[in-house]
């Protein structure tokens, strides 16, 4: 195949799923390497960036998405005539910084952190699709386990979580105090 049509074949991929795009997806259906693959989607993102197209190429852990270009949102809400995104509480904000540094976390683990009930936060963040249920925890009652989605690091616009700021008390001592 001609490198034309292999992003051709990476950009269909990317339109039509809505959502982030492992790179090794990607690399399997176009059959080829992961670098490789990487290489071409990183040509489309950057041909998109450059000719300050609609639409752009994200990249969210290890995979990537095809989004509208951020300066395009306020042409798409008018014409749905939508109301502005709602910004979150301060509650919401830092519930949802707790789970993003201590994942995979319980509610029990988030409430005794916060020091009050994290029931309605908790909620909140699962409907916003900013969190999700992670697995288990092994010990009696089996708490549920919180972390980020990739809708966390889309609403972000960080790659992964590790793009995280250091918190200040991780950098003057090298660990978190809780």
């Amino acid at each position: 195949m001609k490198l034309t049509e292999l992003e051709a074949v990476a950009e269909a991929l990317l339109f039509i799923s809505g959502e982030a795009v492992p790179i090794g997806v990607i690399a399997q259906t176009i059959e080829m390497d992961k670098a490789t693959a990487r290489a071409i989607v990183m040509a489309l993102a950057e041909k998109y960036e450059k000719e300050k197209r609609g639409l752009r190429i994200i990249e969210i852990n290890d995979g990537y998405q095809m989004c509208t270009a951020a300066e395009c949102f306020e042409y798409i809400r008018n014409m749905y005539k939508s109301p502005k995104r709602q910004g979150m509480t301060q509650a919401l904000l830092e519930t949802l910084a707790i789970i993003a540094y201590k994942q995979p976390i319980t509610k029990a683990q988030i409430e005794e952190i916060r020091g009050v009930s994290a029931d309605h936060a908790v909620n909140k963040l699962m409907e916003k699709k900013l969190i999700c249920e992670t697995g288990r925890l092994n010990v009696p009652g089996k708490p549920i386990l919180f972390g980020t989605t990739n809708e966390f690091l889309r609403y972000f616009g960080f790659k992964s979580t590790n793009e995280l700021p250091p918190l200040q008390e991780e950098e003057e001592t090298g660990h978190i105090d809780v």
